[in-house]
């Protein structure tokens, strides 16, 4: 049960409707059949608090230099490591859309990348994990991002990574449930 009220637009003044409808109509671009998660409407208790996170979110998600397979893996690595049901019910089905292989997928889910994964996509799933889980990456893998992305798309993905592992700190401790109609294997 979540540990604050989701907001709806009626509950909301002038300003507050308006930051909703800008989060509701960015959002819906990516995921049409919820454009206003539970994850935006729990935030809109603070909708300043809101307005910035989806501002981040959606310069992230739709203005990077990230190949969107690279944004994926690391948004569903993100959610392994921190054992995010909630990102990963909503991510694992965009990743799949926008081409991660499912091998990938499962790798991920099951806590075994980048082990098994080819190195153009293993490094990707390593960084986020090294990221959540150290704070940090190594000389080693900040050197072959850096290769792979250039310095402009290393920055996006460091701060990609910190975005979903703050909204995953987020969601727990708000006690966020997913939509109806969702669902996430990573204990499968």
């Amino acid at each position: 049960m979540a540990r604050v009220q989701y907001v709806e637009r009626d509950q909301l003044d002038d300003e507050g409707s308006r930051i909703f409808d800008h989060i509701a109509e960015t959002r819906g671009g990516i995921e049409p059949s919820t454009p206003m998660p539970n994850s935006f409407r729990a935030l809109m208790n603070s909708p300043k608090a809101a307005e910035a996170v989806g501002r981040l979110g959606e310069y992230l998600r739709l203005h990077t230099t990230l190949d969107p397979v690279v944004r994926e893996i690391a948004i569903i690595s993100v959610a392994r490591h921190t054992n995010s049901h909630y990102e990963w019910a909503h991510h694992e089905p965009i990743a799949r859309e926008v081409g991660v292989r499912p091998q990938v997928i499962e790798s991920i889910r099951t806590g075994r990348a980048p082990m098994g994964l080819p190195a153009k996509e293993g490094v990707f799933a390593q960084a986020a994990k090294e990221l959540v889980v150290n704070g940090d990456l190594t000389d080693r893998t900040f050197q072959a991002i850096e290769h792979l992305l250039g310095p402009q798309a290393v920055v996006e993905f460091v701060t990609l990574v910190g975005y979903y592992a703050m909204l995953s700190v987020a969601l727990r401790a708000l006690g966020i449930e997913m939509e109806e109609g969702l669902a996430s294997d990573l204990d499968a």
